[in-house]
């Protein structure tokens, strides 16, 4: 009887441990940019570069069962002369990646060259070179924008539409022009295949980025926030770096864009484990005993371990009482922004094709917003 007992205990503390080991994974949304950087595409690429932040802000408004999803990435560019014909003139510029600030580089590094532009081709690229999730929960969309044909190129766009639809991948098409035209041009077509929605927008509008009474206190909360981070290892200083530059990308678009990516950074999007001491011991991909003393930083080094540990904890708390303050300033923020809209002309922008694509599908896969 006690061994019958025994064994059943086991069996039990076999099944807990088994369960801890897959855990079901958390809600997540994928993204895939697929973008023309032919001649005529300057104004679409000026658009998503002064527009990441606060897209990226919508989607951390998204709920699914209560749970904050993680958020992936990817960049794709077509229809560009310097790119390689063999390629089809596509290359993908970044990974499926919760790298947002290697996100905003990458956008800020493309320039526009005359090309042949072949949708077909770089959606079935997408579809089969990222790394999409197989679970079905988890909200799987592309955003190809453009304004040549369609239907151009070898690979047959109504196959690759509907191939990645069979896997799950939403196709939504963003026609950079008059919105018949898309029509006849098959844009909406595509998006039709693959469940995914169309548009068209003006990719020389002007984007106007409005400023608010809260903006110069959001700048000095993002100066503060940049302090808690602790670089280390191999890439630590360069993606330091990095997110520096891409504050100074943001600021090129004004107050109303820095305040933007100061509320990005204050999600739970904005996480640098690879590279910043703070996220990695909170997440625990580092313990902090096994680190090597050249992969930590110069202040750090002779300290006892007691002592970083203590240095990092304090770095964590600074940095969340910060991120606090900034998200109760964006909430303002927001609300004034929203009436300031209201006196204003509908937008035919990038952002707005993008967050009222993703709100509507989402719906699907039983996420809310805020």
């Amino acid at each position: 009887m006690h061994k019958i007992q025994r064994y059943s205990i086991l069996f039990i503390i076999a099944l807990l441990g088994w369960g801890a080991l897959h855990a079901a994974p958390g809600p997540k949304i994928q993204v895939a940019l697929l973008l023309d950087t032919s001649n005529s595409m300057d104004g679409l690429i000026e658009q998503a570069k002064s527009q990441l932040w606060k897209v990226v802000n919508e989607f951390a408004l998204a709920r699914q069962n209560g749970q904050a999803p993680e958020l992936e990435i990817a960049l794709y560019e077509y229809g560009n002369d310097g790119l390689s014909s063999k390629s089809g003139h596509i290359r993908q510029v970044a990974p499926l990646t919760t790298d947002l600030d290697l996100i905003s580089e990458k956008l800020f590094q493309l320039t526009t060259n005359g090309g042949e532009e072949y949708c077909g081709r770089v959606i079935q690229t997408a579809a089969k070179e990222l790394a999409w999730s197989a679970d079905a929960n988890v909200l799987k969309v592309v955003f190809i924008a453009g304004n040549e044909p369609f239907s151009q190129g070898k690979v047959d766009y109504r196959s690759a539409c509907r191939e990645a639809i069979a896997r799950g991948i939403i196709v939504n098409t963003i026609f950079c022009g008059d919105f018949q035209e898309g029509v006849e041009t098959a844009w909406k077509e595509g998006a039709d295949l693959s469940d995914g929605k169309y548009m068209n927008i003006d990719q020389n509008l002007a984007v106007v980025h409005i400023d608010a009474p809260q903006d110069s206190a959001l700048q000095r909360l993002n100066d503060a926030l940049n302090s808690t981070y602790v670089p280390y290892g191999r890439e630590g200083e360069r993606s330091k770096e990095r997110q520096l530059e891409q504050d100074a990308n943001a600021a090129a678009y004004g107050a109303g864009n820095v305040a933007q990516r100061s509320a990005s950074k204050a999600s739970a999007y904005y996480h640098n484990a690879s590279w910043d001491l703070v996220d990695a011991v909170e997440d625990g991909s580092v313990d902090l005993d096994e680190l090597r003393k050249e992969d930590l930083p110069e202040p750090m080094q002779n300290m006892s371990a007691a002592e970083r540990q203590k240095f990092i904890d304090g770095q964590r708390a600074k940095r969340a009482e910060i991120r606090e303050k900034i998200r109760r300033l964006d909430a303002e923020r927001r609300r004034y922004v929203a009436e300031k809209e209201k006196q204003m002309s509908g937008s035919g922008a990038l952002d707005r094709a993008i967050i009222d694509a993703v709100r509507e599908q989402a719906a699907k896969k039983n996420f809310r917003f805020e």
